[in-house]
């Protein structure tokens, strides 16, 4: 149960539960972290984007593939590519002259699928 009435730290910050404040400011990630973090989030608010991650969480797809079914021309779904490629959502295998997508890892792809939950749920 939270502690009541406020207390101060040594910065002058005041806090109504000062130990759970200290708490949560030991396990705060850094400002370099949550930077890293906040590109991620923004990298996949765009709805093409988005649709290119659903595609791979499902299967393994090179460009011509992923620019059929999504039905946007290759050198779009290659400049999407390379943006998800830059914050490593996906990660490419050549084969010959063709190139596969898949997500990068297992990471990625539990967080599009825990979003995806989230945003289809019934309340």
């Amino acid at each position: 149960m939270p502690q009541t009435g406020t207390s101060t730290d040594p910065s002058g910050a005041s806090y109504l539960d000062a130990q759970a404040a200290a708490q949560v400011k030991a396990a705060l990630i850094n400002p370099a972290i949550a930077s890293r973090l906040a590109e991620t989030f923004k990298v996949l608010g765009d709805p093409s984007r988005v649709r290119i991650v659903h595609a791979l969480s499902l299967e393994e797809l090179c460009t011509h593939d992923l620019a059929s079914i999504l039905g946007m021309s290759e050198s779009a779904v290659s400049h999407q590519l390379g943006l998800l490629r830059l914050l490593r959502i996906v990660r490419f295998r050549r084969e010959g002259r063709i190139v596969y997508y898949s997500l990068d890892d297992e990471h990625i792809r539990q967080l599009f699928e825990d979003s995806l939950r989230h945003v289809t749920e019934q309340r």
